[in-house]
């Protein structure tokens, strides 16, 4: 059996993803990383942005992730989100509309956050 890691991806109002994956990217304030079973523990800030995880039967979980913390120790990886969303639950219609009305009203943030949301989507 491969090396594994357990996954638990929790946003403030919801457990999104728990399971095992052999690896999992993330942006962080210090850039992007990948984490592997045997990874050096770690602590860090989440940006906004996709999350990848490579499951363990060889599948893909991609999840729209918009601040909060990741911790890796002893094989077990918590992604604690301040608000996170699984790709295939993007109504992609939805998040392109809230992508117009953040443009035209100058909101950065909000616009940030369907940018994200479309990128997970899509790489989904």
């Amino acid at each position: 059996m491969a090396a594994e890691l357990h996954v638990e991806l929790v946003a403030a109002d919801r457990s999104v993803w728990s399971g095992e994956a052999t690896l999992v990217v993330a942006r962080t304030t210090s850039g992007d990383i990948g984490v592997m079973p045997g990874h050096q523990p770690l602590l860090g800030v989440l940006e906004s942005g996709p999350v990848t995880i490579r499951t363990s039967d060889g599948g893909t979980v991609v999840a729209a992730v918009h601040g909060g913390f990741i911790s890796f120790a002893d094989d077990k990886l918590s992604l604690l989100a301040e608000i996170a969303e699984l790709a295939d639950e993007i109504d992609v219609q939805r998040a392109e509309r809230a992508l117009e009305r953040a443009k035209s009203d100058t909101d950065a943030a909000s616009e940030r956050r369907a940018e994200v949301r479309l990128r997970a989507v899509a790489a989904h």
